[in-house]
């Protein structure tokens, strides 16, 4: 094998640190200096973090910010709103996404890029304009209400728009495809002598999916959970097109607190937790994702 010797090396790990200090860290610490600043009346609507006065530099930090998150439940229940959606919808996306991973990866060769070229289709479209037809498909006069009245099934329109409901249905609806990639790559993986030895020894077909192919496919079920989990929580499109006026959630924190208040040091500190709290998920399935498949 031929080396790349150490400047080659140095620059294949300088360009990714180049890019994640630019791209990730600066504006994470700018985020975070913001969050321990004062609200003003002004642009930026913050006061300086730090200040000159005669020969020194003058601190003025405060965590007035963050304590504004404890003393108001509003915080609370918009990180739990979010965190319970988000959660619920992870795991309706594994409960749809695995079987259909699963078939993909059993499918013949021949037709897998045709099923996986299916699940990526709807990215072709824009993001918002797919969430705006779910309002066009779930409104009481809307497709479904229309149909189903139709055939009698109902002689009112069901209350299916601007609830948790059609928030959960859109967020299920934009991740699944998050949760079938990740899964259909470590499906596709999986050794098939495995499971013909499992069930040679007498395995039933359950006892080889709970014995062999679930645990084998963790890291696909941790990558794909991560993936739908992550911008579930932040999401604010969802929630403000499809949710109602219970739907409290914190993207929509953030962006009425950003756009409406202009109270950016609170939108950071409201950001910087939400950081850290989805840092706990993201180091929890690191166990998961540096598993190797058997050799």
């Amino acid at each position: 094998m031929i080396g790349i010797g150490r400047a080659g090396r140095l620059a294949l790990i300088g360009l990714p640190l180049v890019w994640l200090t630019l791209f990730f860290l600066l504006p994470l610490l700018i985020v975070a200096k913001i969050s321990f600043s004062e609200s003003v009346i002004g642009v930026p609507p913050y006061a300086p973090l730090v200040t000159s006065e005669g020969n020194g530099l003058r601190l003025h930090a405060t965590m007035a910010n963050f304590t504004l998150l404890v003393s108001d439940d509003l915080y609370l229940r918009a990180y739990l709103g979010s965190l319970a959606n988000a959660a619920l919808a992870t795991v309706i996306c594994l409960l749809v996404g695995y079987p259909i991973a699963y078939a993909i990866a059993g499918a013949p060769a021949g037709r897998r890029q045709l099923f996986v070229f299916l699940v990526l289709l709807p990215f072709w479209t824009s993001f918002l304009i797919r969430v705006y037809a779910w309002i066009a498909i779930l409104k009481p006069n809307g497709l479904v209400n229309q149909l189903l009245t139709a055939i009698g099934l109902i002689t009112t329109p069901l209350p299916l728009l601007n609830n948790r409901f059609s928030v959960e249905l859109g967020l299920v609806y934009s991740y699944l495809p998050f949760m079938i990639l990740p899964l259909y790559g470590r499906l596709s993986t999986l050794d098939s002598s495995l499971l013909e030895a499992a069930a040679d020894l007498g395995a039933r077909p359950l006892q080889v999916f709970l014995r062999v192919i679930w645990p084998l496919s963790l890291p696909g079920v941790a990558a794909g959970s991560l993936l739908v989990l992550i911008p579930a929580v932040g999401e604010f499109v969802i929630p403000d097109l499809l949710g109602g006026p219970d739907t409290l959630m914190i993207g929509k924190v953030l962006w009425d607190e950003f756009f409406s208040n202009h109270d950016w040091p609170a939108a950071s500190a409201v950001a910087l937790v939400l950081i850290t709290v989805l840092a706990v998920p993201i180091l929890i399935s690191q166990r998961f994702l540096g598993r190797e498949p058997p050799g």
